[in-house]
């Protein structure tokens, strides 16, 4: 039987991993929406044509999951915020994840793309829960 504090490391260094993933992804892709915006949304078949309100429209956003991410990397290093980082990532994950299901249901399939985002979004949102939960149980110890 493994003791309490074997148990804390190896729950610190997959909670460290899953931050790792879920931040640097994060943090990825507000970059590529703030500064290749274009080749950004081509690539999911959404031309913006030069639509100056459309650009900022879909950057918005893109400053809360850049801060997001970088609350999901601090708690790589913060172990105190490792709780509260992977509360971020998973309501985040999830949060995109379903509402690409409701979109779906209600407007139909979008280019694969972004399916394959939904898919990524809430197996990331899965992965962080699950390390949430064990997290708490480990440090309920």
């Amino acid at each position: 039987m493994k003791s309490t504090k074997t148990m804390k490391l190896v729950g610190l260094r997959m909670t460290r991993l899953i931050l790792l993933a879920s931040g640097l992804v994060a943090i990825s892709i507000a970059s590529a929406i703030l500064f290749a915006q274009d080749d950004f949304y081509s690539g999911y078949g959404i031309e913006l044509g030069g639509s100056v309100n459309l650009a900022n429209e879909l950057k918005a956003p893109t400053g809360t999951l850049l801060a997001a991410g970088l609350l999901m990397l601090a708690g790589i290093f913060r172990t105190e915020l490792a709780c509260t980082s992977l509360t971020t990532a998973t309501v985040v994950y999830l949060s995109y994840g379903l509402s690409r299901l409701s979109s779906m249901s209600m407007d139909g399939l979008p280019h694969g793309g972004l399916v394959g985002a939904a898919i990524f979004e809430l197996v990331m949102g899965v992965v962080c829960l699950l390390g949430l939960l064990r997290l708490r149980s480990i440090n309920a110890y």
